[in-house]
């Protein structure tokens, strides 16, 4: 088929150079504009632009998908498809209306469950013990049109969001180049989602991203993980914010959010149990074991991070 390709970040170029080496033909990629990024704030192009550039394939930036000129040139492309890996912008009706085969969405969960921006966040941050991938035909709802295939993935009990979102991106190329196959074969029907089950995922912020300590321990490890690397867990200690990553399950006990320092790490208090601080970072430095950050800080005893 003749593809029109929709994408952004990191976890998008899987599918991109999965399709590339593919028996389908890339007329073309849709990704978010050039964007300020890293500490320089320099302008640079996306992950999945950058791809496309390397193999010469053109690549279209609308600041919305629904600007007329956009819509023009997709009409121009005359794509049989157009497979979408975290663009990241709403597509408009007029469009998805385009190519004869629709718009496939692979979604980072398995539908209906986490329908939204954080599959894999939620996955996490919920205890799901398993999670996985989905390709389905988009419409004009939330992640709501029917589904062509699934993988599926057990969340380990240390993985962090970017871990186990790198593992599914890769699984996610195959499954998404696989439907693909089957839709232009005619051996592939999409199947409507059920009604039971439908769970969503919002976008995480920054502030979302502060830690709880009024919540047990357990839940504590995953929703860190659940937001490492981005946009990342933190919390503040003596005004000081500080970015935390994942940290280690402990036995003792300590007040909610109190600090005890020790030559063998930083504990922190929880709802149960403590927790032992891994990696931290405090604002404006570099990232360091918890121990050398407090030898350095020198948190006074009973200090509470809040």
């Amino acid at each position: 088929m003749r593809i029109v390709f929709a994408g952004t970040p990191d976890p998008a170029v899987p599918s991109l150079r999965r399709l590339l080496d593919s028996r389908h033909e890339v007329a073309a990629v849709v990704t978010r504009p050039d964007a300020a990024a890293g500490r320089g704030r320099s302008v640079r192009r996306s992950p999945v632009g950058q791809l496309a550039d390397e193999h010469g394939i053109p690549v279209l930036t609308p600041h919305k998908p629904a600007e007329p000129e956009f819509v023009a040139a997709l009409r121009d492309l005359a794509p049989d498809c157009c497979p979408v890996v975290a663009y990241g912008a709403l597509l408009p009706p007029e469009i998805l209306e385009i190519p004869a085969h629709g718009w496939i969405n692979l979604h980072f969960s398995l539908l209906p469950a986490w329908r939204g921006a954080a599959p894999v966040q939620a996955a996490i941050a919920a205890g799901d013990e398993i999670t996985g991938a989905s390709t389905f035909r988009i419409e004009k709802g939330l992640d709501t049109g029917p589904v062509f295939g699934v993988v599926t993935e057990r969340i380990g009990v240390t993985d962090t969001a970017g871990e186990l979102l790198t593992r599914l991106a890769d699984s996610g190329a195959a499954l998404l180049e696989q439907t693909l196959d089957g839709v232009e074969d005619g051996t592939l029907q999409a199947i409507p989602q059920p009604a039971d089950g439908v769970s969503y995922a919002p976008k995480i912020t920054v502030d979302a991203a502060r830690v709880r300590w009024d919540q047990p321990a357990l839940a504590v490890g995953r929703a860190i993980r659940a937001v490492t690397p981005f946009p990342g867990a933190w919390t503040t200690v003596a005004g000081t914010r500080l970015k935390l990553g994942p940290v280690e399950l402990v036995e003792e006990a300590l007040p909610e959010g109190q600090l005890d320092v020790r030559k063998s790490g930083v504990l922190v208090g929880t709802a149960t149990t403590a927790v032992r601080l891994g990696q931290v970072q405090p604002q404006g430095k570099r990232a360091m074991a918890a121990v050398d950050w407090a030898r350095g800080a020198r948190p006074a005893s009973g200090t509470v991070a809040e």
